[in-house]
């Protein structure tokens, strides 16, 4: 899809699944499952949609899934399918790892960074990306690296340190423009420096929310996750961005919805937002 310069292409890792009470939080099972149905253990299905933004002659990678490190346990746990991986996805597009210019985290959760890395056949982890610079906000990756008893599930080191020892990283301190049009902007709430990435370009902007608003069926207001970290500041969040989305038309692009990867929100005649889907 054009975007007024900027070149976007939804991008796959595959998909897992999750508890539907922790991806609901305080919303009862009988609303949420009308939209989001659990299987036998609870789990509902999501996608793992990253994206690839192709721009003043660079390739621009957002986020990059659960990556290949996972065994068979974690598969099992939280029913992964990787089909296809991020890796296809990008060869699908005439690219390999070397031609990534750049990779921007929204955070360092396992399912947003865990394609940062890939493990060796003797067992080295190495940046899965060799050539490309990591973009993170630096109190994302000190909260990771710090990680305690509530957050070291979702966070795991081998997605992160890894890049720290060749000197990848690019540490950010709030809303950054990386490139002409391209911005990541602090959408805290679901950890306290996750970051969004806001394309503007010829009257045209989109937005990858990452884990704001995984799915579309966390539109709602109090629909927010048990996860996150600080759910008042989600809210506010999300407050603010509906309602900059709806007021200048920004696409939305959703990270973690199986079935819809990107639209405009609308509003109703009682105020509640809707989506109005972007067919690829």
């Amino acid at each position: 899809m054009k975007l007024g310069a900027f070149e976007i292409y939804p991008l796959t890792d595959g998909r897992f699944r999750l508890d539907g009470g922790a991806m609901f939080g305080v919303v009862p099972k009988v609303l949420w499952e009308k939209c989001c149905p659990a299987d036998e253990k609870n789990r509902v299905q999501l996608a793992l949609n990253c994206l690839l933004i192709r721009a003043n002659g660079k390739n621009i990678l957002v986020d990059t899934g659960l990556g290949s490190k996972t065994d068979e346990k974690f598969n099992q746990m939280f029913a992964v399918e990787r089909k296809p991986p991020l890796h296809d996805s990008l060869k699908d597009l005439g690219l390999l790892a070397d031609d990534i210019h750049m990779v921007i985290n929204t955070h360092l959760h396992f399912d947003h960074a865990g394609g940062n890395t890939v493990r060796t056949e003797n067992g080295s982890l190495l940046p899965a990306f060799p050539k490309a610079k990591y973009f993170i906000q630096r109190g994302e990756f000190e909260d990771a690296a710090r990680a305690n008893e509530r957050t070291k599930a979702s966070y795991r080191r081998e997605n992160f340190t890894p890049i720290a020892h060749v000197n990848q990283w690019e540490f950010l301190d709030g809303d950054t423009e990386l490139l002409p049009g391209l911005t990541v902007m602090v959408t805290s709430g679901h950890t306290r420096h996750h970051q969004g990435v806001k394309l503007e370009s010829e009257g045209k902007i989109a937005f990858y929310l990452g884990d704001l608003i995984p799915t579309v069926s966390h539109l709602p207001l109090p629909y927010i996750m048990g996860y996150d970290l600080y759910p008042l500041q989600t809210l506010e969040t999300k407050r603010w961005v509906l309602d900059q989305a709806h007021e200048e038309k920004w696409m939305l692009v959703f990270e973690h919805d199986p079935r819809v990867q990107m639209g405009f929100v609308k509003k109703d005649v009682e105020g509640k937002y809707f989506l109005e889907e972007v067919k690829g």
